[in-house]
């Protein structure tokens, strides 16, 4: 169970982390084009790489923010389970010690009437 959660965790975090990359990558890439093929002056490309920015970065933020929603959704319905599990496990265990103590029990009076009959 412990490595179906650590797998998860690890695909979550990959995940998240190849996104930023990307759209980091991507935004500067854009912004070298811009400064590259613009028609305007300087002063309005600068203002237009800073909106963009700011776009971009706002953008990334709703990305990360949702995808640790996502992964702290999957952690509570792995723990979940996790102590469903435990608890069916637990009720097994009672259930075998239960009838063990009585197999036990069976065998002292069994034993008890040999030695009686003797």
């Amino acid at each position: 169970m412990a490595t179906k959660h650590q797998e998860l965790e690890d695909h979550n975090n990959h995940t998240v982390s190849g996104i930023f990359a990307g759209m980091l990558i991507g935004g500067m890439a854009g912004a070298v084009t811009m400064l590259l093929f613009a028609p305007q002056s300087g002063k309005n490309t600068r203002a237009k790489i800073i909106e963009k920015g700011i776009e971009l970065r706002d953008n990334a933020t709703d990305v990360v923010e949702e995808k640790f929603a996502q992964m702290g959704s999957g952690t509570r319905k792995l723990t979940k389970k996790g102590q469903h599990k435990a608890k069916e496990l637990l009720e097994q265990g009672q259930a075998m010690v239960a009838e063990q103590l009585d197999h036990v029990a069976d065998a002292a009076k069994a034993g008890k009437k040999a030695i009686q009959q003797y």
